[in-house]
């Protein structure tokens, strides 16, 4: 079965661009028609999220849009396995690796902060094809064969794939190495993992594990973030984040979070519709707040 998944990747990710667009969009488009119950949670959320600042045709726009975009990258994911150093220019536009390679120099490794925005798969190929060492934090998935297909596809590029659970001890060995450890900081998690920061205004259950990552290794963050800009893309890193350090672990953790959670909160707000709206992301609410 994986070899026939393989093959579907290979006639899939052969589509020219042209097409998957298009086709990307219009499977979005009926997804987003048949698919009440996530169509119902990424609305909810926009309103929440934007609360007076969008009409309800809006953020119902806004998610048609988004679901749109999740049928593109859902596609160019098959693309991932044949994508070649020589012609990744011209897919994908990198602005501010320079950030990236300062970051290195201090030979403690570096933690990259993005989220589900955008074609996010796209980002961290694009950089392993580059010649970074990555290795991207992930939560394994519930069926073995789409998990052993999605960790083939992931890993082509040159980068390697490590599960969430208990990963502190590796990741921490990973920047040790001199290498880069990608953490998507923008999903619901449950209290144990979390604690709680500002995400558009509302109190939201954050990984906590990056800043702990950080005090444990000191490494520098380096946000980055791509972005859909028609048939192509712009990736961009930025400069390192300014970390808080004041001895006060729990203080720390709070504050660097919040830190990171802002970032992620700007880009989102550059283009709502690039964002993973329907994910439940303000699902786990503070014990006296049970209103999202």
């Amino acid at each position: 079965m994986l070899a026939i998944l393989k093959i579907a990747a290979y006639v899939l990710g052969h589509i020219p661009l042209f097409i998957v667009n298009p086709a990307g969009r219009m499977l979005g488009a009926v997804a987003f028609a048949i698919d009440k119950k996530r169509r119902d949670i990424a609305i909810k959320n926009l309103n929440n999220a934007y609360r007076q600042e969008m009409p309800g045709h809006d953020a119902r726009q806004i998610a048609k849009k988004a679901f749109q975009n999740l049928a593109v990258t859902a596609l160019e994911f098959t693309r991932l396995p044949w994508l070649k150093k020589g012609s990744i220019d011209d897919y994908v536009e990198c602005i501010g690796t320079k950030a990236l390679d300062e970051a290195l120099h201090g030979k403690r490794g570096a933690i990259l902060l993005t989220a589900h925005y955008g074609n996010w798969e796209l980002l961290v190929a694009t950089l392993g094809l580059k010649g970074y060492s990555m290795d991207v934090v992930a939560r394994e998935m519930d069926s073995r064969l789409f998990e052993g297909f999605v960790k083939w596809a992931r890993t082509r590029c040159g980068n390697t794939i490590i599960s969430k659970q208990r990963a502190m001890r590796r990741l921490l060995k990973s920047l040790s190495d001199g290498r880069i450890v990608v953490i998507l900081l923008d999903q619901n998690v449950t209290w144990s993992e979390g604690v709680f920061v500002d995400f558009f205004g509302i109190p939201a259950c954050t990984n906590k594990g990056l800043a702990l990552l950080q005090q444990g290794s000191k490494a520098p963050v380096v946000p980055a973030f791509i972005e859909r800009s028609g048939k192509t893309h712009r990736l961009v890193v930025q400069d390192a984040v300014e970390f808080s350090s004041t001895g006060n672990r729990e203080k720390d953790t709070l504050i660097n979070t919040q830190r990171c959670t802002k970032i992620i909160e700007d880009i989102v707000r550059k283009d709502p519709a690039q964002w993973f709206w329907v994910h439940r992301r303000w699902k786990t609410r503070p014990r006296t707040d049970a209103t999202v």
